[in-house]
């Protein structure tokens, strides 16, 4: 057989592809996770009781979206999911999203409920930084305040834009309330690493917007389109 350069090529690409794979894989599933944050927001916001989320955003200093908290995934026997946090400037720029895990023993979903969308608005500086910490367990700081907006969302927002914290959850198509007391959310310094291509901190993604990442556009266009609607 004669062995041409390009076969020779050919082999030597095939022999090297399982060692190829592995940071375009791990970034594309954090792709898939920021993909799914961004119809996460579209359906919350576009839905039955978006008029009221979107005042919600219009004041929020950032957001973490999970698009699915489900049971028994986060820790054994409790409840989570993965997410994403954004802030945006005071020029009303959001950021590219940093990567964090909710798990609880227990984040009271209702009874009857296996998982859901969970997105909640962090309304200033003080809970946004309580959320920048490596691990933070709500309930932990008696002087953040946390609302809840469950099925009564209708004129519930009023009351809720005083709080730190806003939490909202929706399962099949209908709202749920959600109990985030004693839940623990946690940076995941290894998968913003994968996204970005380097060591990079949640500060820096979502303060000083020193990490972008082209894929996270359609999330910050959502969440600018929704801002202004």
């Amino acid at each position: 057989m004669t062995w041409s350069p390009t076969r020779r090529g050919l082999l030597a690409a095939a022999a090297a592809a399982p060692l190829l794979p592995r940071p375009a894989a791990a970034q594309a599933e954090q792709q898939a996770l920021v993909d799914r944050a961004t119809l996460t927001v579209n359906e919350l916001m576009g839905g039955e009781f978006g008029a009221d989320l979107r005042q919600v955003l219009r004041r929020a200093r950032a957001v973490m979206i999970f698009p699915r908290v489900f049971r028994g995934g986060f820790i054994l026997g409790g409840e989570g999911g993965s997410g994403v946090l954004v802030a945006r400037d005071g020029a009303g720029t959001w950021s590219s999203p940093a990567f964090y895990g909710l798990g609880s023993a227990s984040l009271g979903l209702q009874i009857g409920i296996t998982d859901s969308q969970v997105m909640l608005f962090i309304m200033n500086d003080r809970a946004l930084n309580a959320m920048l910490q490596s691990q933070f367990k709500f309930g932990a700081d008696a002087a953040l305040a946390v609302a809840t907006i469950g099925a009564g969302i209708a004129g519930a927002t009023t009351a809720a834009l005083r709080a730190d914290v806003v939490s909202v959850a929706k399962s099949r198509g209908l709202y749920a309330g959600i109990s985030l007391e004693g839940s623990i959310i946690a940076r995941r310094n290894e998968e913003n690493a994968a996204y970005y291509g380097r060591p990079v901190s949640p500060e820096q993604i979502v303060l000083t917007m020193e990490a972008h990442n082209p894929g996270s556009d359609n999330l910050r266009a959502a969440l600018i389109r929704w801002s202004q609607e």
